[in-house]
């Protein structure tokens, strides 16, 4: 019965890519609008798939010179198995973002017919395609590995270097998703609203296509390919704390009453996280459709519920089934420590992005830009407090309960939602899309304030994405980092050697808590600088083409968007290789150079930094494009959009936009990737260092 068990996720991950392709048909056969909105969609989509094969070439070839190195430090196998990974984070980007081009253009004619309820669910739709190709492609590609190769020494090889083929792809595709959709958003702005004095999605301004095919690019592949990483690195790190420690270790996993048979406790310390995902999926599927039902209710209250009732039906389920394997009942409370956490962490994000922060941001602006950005800065300070207290309460719930693997158990609680969690992420940038089609077709108010209010829920849901992923990031790193301990514990026992011992008196582990404090700063300046950089580049070119183009500014000519679409993937390209060298190489440099203790104190500092400044800068960045909004609705009285106080609050929003987009996930990503090159080198660290 055990070994059955393990087919579920290679059976249900394809139900759910089939699921998926279902809805993809169902998007593509609703009506596309009117020939202007047709076009406007076309460009969007030949622009977005332009930049994923140019993107994709780039990140094959590095996919190809990691995969020999492989090949040569730990075999083929591990070799393989990184490819793998690498080719499934692509594979869900690439059809999510596929949904999400074509699912754009129809929301707005659901909206041009009048109907907000089909308008959200055509929206919901695309979003459901990536986050179900997220979960189905992970669960499919972790199952089929562990099938093949459980019981053998390679396993652990294995599944790290899945991991790290994952979340290295993941890095590249959100960080270089990230500068190039910010770098068209804020050269668009600054260029359309602040130069031009044009109106937002305004059909003049050539930036704007490329806008639009940033929010595909970044937030629905990019976002794709991060929560794609955080699943697999989650589930890997559990099962590598389940395949080093020792017996004792694994007492707790037993539930201690009385059964007819010996529970395998290390099978199911290994085979748990793969499972209860599973579960998390099959509960995912069901609340997809029944928010799908939920159609012609208030699309924040729908989002909501979506993402609230899996760690509710999660827990339940838990409770039911644990016992009936004969294990603890701790797995129930250390899942729950994690799935439940997640919610919160998600209320609170929602409440600093859209409820009384995002009003004192819009008042803060009738005293200017500065005041303005003075008070995100000090919203974006204030919301880590409860989300950092939250995950502490959380791996401190679940270590007592299961020790460290309780914490990892945690990390997966937290993203057994993942499908759920990503198709309401990618609901965001698809009703955005629908509302600048909308705007530059020409449709309407009517049309527009269906879209707008769509596209309020989806800023703020993808906020909310943003803090389920750092969140999850956080526990994850905890126990990747208690893996790696392990590891290199398990390589040095093997070689009749001590137990290495982590202590703050060390040089060495204090050298490496600076050097990795150190780190996510470098990433965040670096990210933040390309996309001034690149957006400056866009500024000018649009500058060009308003005095150059005679008729543009008077809408009598059309634009050259393609112009823009180029300016921004080549610097999205070239400038995404830095960041990504330094989360990579970064852990290779310290562990081979410093030693086993560096390293651990890197990863440390890396986290305690890396965490806070990424919730920082994703909710800073979230709360000043709502104080913009806030502005726009006309709920600051006598302001409104042209106002002194709305172009103060466009500066913040302008600042806001690489925060919580570029460098916030980077850095986000960054703690991660560091975490599972870490766990992968830690047997050539140690075996170099004994």
């Amino acid at each position: 019965m055990q070994d059955g068990l393990l087919y579920s996720p290679i059976i249900l991950g394809p139900i759910a890519l089939i699921v998926a392709l279902a809805l993809y048909f169902r998007i593509k056969s609703l009506p596309d609008g009117n020939e202007t909105m047709n076009r406007i969609g076309t460009y969007v989509r030949e622009g977005s798939m332009a930049f994923l094969t140019r993107e994709y070439k780039v990140l094959f070839v590095y996919s190809l010179v990691v995969m020999a190195l492989l090949a040569y430090a730990l075999g083929v196998i591990a070799a393989g198995s990184f490819l793998l990974g690498a080719f499934l984070s692509l594979l869900a980007g690439f059809f999510g973002m596929k949904a999400a081009t074509f699912a754009n253009v129809r929301t707005a004619q659901a909206a041009r017919m009048g109907s907000k309820p089909n308008a959200l669910l055509t929206a919901l739709d695309g979003g459901a395609v990536m986050g179900l190709s997220v979960a189905g492609l992970g669960l499919l590609g972790l199952g089929v590995i562990y099938l093949v190769f459980r019981g053998t020494e390679n396993v652990g090889t294995v599944l790290h270097a899945f991991a790290v083929g994952a979340s290295s792809i993941a890095l590249f595709a959100r960080i270089g998703g990230g500068i190039y959709t910010k770098a068209a958003d804020v050269g668009a702005d600054i260029a359309g609203k602040v130069i031009e004095n044009i109106p937002e999605d305004d059909p003049r301004n050539p930036g704007v296509i490329a806008d639009n095919v940033g929010d595909n690019v970044g937030d629905v592949a990019g976002m794709g390919a991060d929560i794609y990483e955080s699943m697999v690195a989650a589930i890997v790190s559990a099962m590598a704390i389940a395949l080093t420690v020792d017996e004792t270790g694994l007492a707790k996993l037993a539930s201690g009453a009385v059964t007819a048979a010996p529970v395998d406790l290390r099978w199911w310390a290994v085979s748990l996280p793969l499972l209860l995902s599973t579960l998390g999926l099959l509960i995912s599927l069901a609340v997809i459709f029944i928010a799908r039902l939920m159609k012609n209710g208030d699309p924040a209250s729908v989002l909501r519920t979506a993402l609230l009732i899996p760690p509710v039906i999660l827990t339940i389920a838990s409770a039911i089934l644990m016992p009936m394997f004969g294990l603890s009942q701790g797995v129930t409370i250390a899942l729950a420590a994690g799935a439940f956490g997640g919610g919160i962490i998600g209320l609170v994000t929602e409440y600093y992005t859209a409820s009384t922060p995002i009003r004192l941001i819009a008042e803060a602006c009738l005293t200017g830009a500065g005041t303005g950005v003075i008070r995100g800065l000090a919203v974006g300070m204030e919301s880590i407090v409860i989300p950092m207290a939250v995950v502490a309460a959380a791996a401190g719930i679940a270590n007592h309960y299961l020790d460290l693997y309780g914490i990892a158990i945690a990390a997966v609680g937290m993203l057994a939602g993942t499908a759920v969690v990503m198709t309401v992420d990618a609901y965001g940038p698809i009703a955005d899309n629908a509302g600048g089609i909308s705007e530059m077709a020409g449709l309407g108010k009517e049309v527009r304030d269906i879209t707008d209010e769509l596209d309020a829920v989806g800023n703020t849901t993808a906020a909310i994405g943003k803090g389920f992923a750092i969140g999850s990031a956080i526990l994850t790193v905890l126990a990747l980092f208690s893996a790696y301990n392990m590891e290199i514990n398990h390589v040095r026992q093997l070689a009749g050697k001590g137990a290495l011992i982590l202590q703050l008196t060390d040089a060495n582990v204090l050298i490496g808590i600076i050097i990795g404090s150190i780190l996510p700063f470098i990433v965040g300046a670096s990210t933040m600088t390309a996309v001034g950089r690149a957006a400056g580049a866009i500024v000018v070119e649009i500058g060009r083409q308003f005095r150059e183009i005679p008729g543009l500014l008077q809408g009598k000519a059309e634009p050259e968007p393609g112009r823009i679409v180029d300016i921004a993937t080549v610097a999205a390209l070239k400038e995404m290789i830095f960041p990504g060298t330094v989360a990579i190489f970064s852990p290779i440099l310290v562990g081979f150079i410093l030693g086993p203790a560096a390293l651990a104190g890197t990863l440390a500092g890396s986290l305690a930094v890396g965490a806070t400044l990424a919730l920082f800068m994703a909710n800073a960045g979230g709360a000043w494009d709502n104080g913009k909004k806030y502005i726009e609705k006309g709920k600051l009285p006598g302001h409104k959009k042209g106002s002194d106080a709305h172009k103060a609050a466009v500066v913040g929003d302008t600042v806001g936009d690489p925060f919580k987009d570029t460098s916030g996930p980077g850095v986000s990503i960054l703690i991660k990737v560091m975490g599972v090159v870490s766990l992968l080198i830690a047997p050539l660290i140690a075996r170099f260092w004994l």
